[in-house]
């Protein structure tokens, strides 16, 4: 999925502005402009849309960890260069405190249907034989899911 597309979905469900997103990710250890938020949040046909990169996001994940569960003790956690589908899925899954029945709740939601075993063989190492892939579709549902779980009144962005 379109990193930028993650983060203005992930801005539109829990309806953040631009500071909270600002300080989303600075408390991921990325200082960033309004611009650079603004540029991340457009449409990519829209000439100033610029790519998100994955240590970006990675950051503002990191963040949004933070600012849900609260600063661990320790160094602050190092943002991943490459992320991919499962990683973004276990950030929100942390973020959010979420047990393995929400989040099959959540992608409930969104008319996706899976079990215990196929969530949480998004969460296994890459070497254990049940390892999954999160696809791009599974990770659309479960942000549509958490949209209808926290702005059930809104509808779908553009």
């Amino acid at each position: 999925m379109n990193r930028n597309d993650i983060l203005r979905r992930i801005r539109y469900v829990f309806d953040f502005g631009d500071d909270q997103m600002i300080k989303l990710f600075a408390l991921g250890g990325l200082a960033v402009t309004r611009v650079e938020v603004s540029d991340w949040l457009k449409r990519d046909t829209h000439k100033d849309y610029r790519a998100c990169r994955d240590i970006q996001l990675a950051h503002f994940l990191n963040g949004l960890i933070i600012e849900k569960r609260g600063a661990r003790d320790g160094p602050p956690p190092v943002a991943e260069r490459r992320l991919n589908n499962n990683i973004v899925l276990r950030k929100l899954k942390i973020a959010l405190s979420l047990t393995s029945d929400e989040m099959i709740e959540v992608l409930s939601l969104a008319n996706s249907d899976m079990s215990k075993s196929e969530v949480s063989a998004f969460f296994r190492r890459t070497d254990h034989k049940h390892y999954r892939e999160c696809m791009d579709q599974v990770l659309r549902n479960f942000l549509e899911g958490l949209r209808l779980r926290h702005r059930p009144d809104a509808s779908t962005p553009e």
